[in-house]
């Protein structure tokens, strides 16, 4: 019988911790300023596959051959225009 009332004075106790501790967190998360929200993101873009090494990259970063061929870089597009 005492082992009960042990466990129930220690039960109660952690209990008792466990509110306050909630209380705390509810006290201190309500002080805490909020984040700014983060800054929209705009829309997918496009996505292209350089044609010398297949890298995928954004259309409006890719560099174009004569014919519009999508080229990662400059050396790529050079490189093909010589063959």
């Amino acid at each position: 019988m005492k082992y009960l009332l042990v466990l129930a004075v220690v039960w109660v106790a952690i209990w008792l911790w466990r509110m306050n501790r909630r209380e705390e967190m509810q006290e201190r998360a309500a002080r805490t300023p909020r984040p700014a929200a983060p800054p929209a993101v705009g829309a997918p873009q496009a996505m292209v596959r350089c044609a010398h090494c297949g890298l995928h990259l954004p259309a409006s970063d890719a560099v174009r051959g004569a014919d519009g061929t999508p080229f990662c870089s400059a050396a790529h597009r050079q490189v093909a225009e010589r063959a």
